[in-house]
């Protein structure tokens, strides 16, 4: 039986949490940069403020800030959070099952969660080049989410893992 080092007695350990918002929040700037590239190309009648903006205006985030600042700053915790229930939940996160996250993410808060507490008209009520450019870049965040995790990981595992201690060999001659 492999022991998961992510994992002791039946709970995740706080560092695989951590480890996934951080991966979360890391893979939410590439997502923001294709938001923003993809927004551009939209119809004119499609480049109204895309959700993360749209959830800013129908809360109380609205009144804490610039309103542009708080959209960003609110993304990435989003991103941040989702990132450490991936990393909690798939104990191997390969770049298929982060693409499959990502559009799990968006399928859960643009069709679920989100409408159902009135922040927002669900997708299905956008038009659809909106909806497909924000189910691509959930799939870009799912996939660089699983990519900077796995990361961390082989990193974990072999460039900082406890290795020979060279500088406490550098004294001894």
């Amino acid at each position: 039986m492999a022991i998961d080092p992510h994992r002791t007695g039946g709970t995740v350990e706080w560092t695989r949490w951590a480890m996934g918002a951080i991966a979360g929040i890391v893979a939410t700037a590439p997502m923001t940069m294709a938001m923003r590239h993809l927004h551009r190309r939209l119809p004119p009648p499609h480049r109204y403020p895309l959700p993360p903006r749209e959830l800013v205006e129908s809360s109380a985030l609205k009144r804490l800030g610039n309103r542009g600042n708080m959209t960003i700053i609110a993304h990435f915790l989003y991103g941040g959070a989702a990132g450490a229930i991936f990393a909690a939940t798939w104990r191997r996160p390969r770049l298929r099952r982060g693409a499959l996250y990502g559009v799990i993410v968006w399928t859960a808060s643009y069709l679920g969660w989100i409408p159902s507490i009135g922040l927002l008209k669900p997708a299905t009520r956008h038009p659809v080049p909106r909806n497909a450019l924000m189910v691509g870049v959930h799939l870009v965040w799912g996939t660089c989410l699983a990519a900077c995790l796995e990361e961390m990981d082989r990193s974990s595992a072999e460039a900082f893992s406890a290795g020979p201690a060279r500088d406490a060999d550098e004294g001894a001659d």
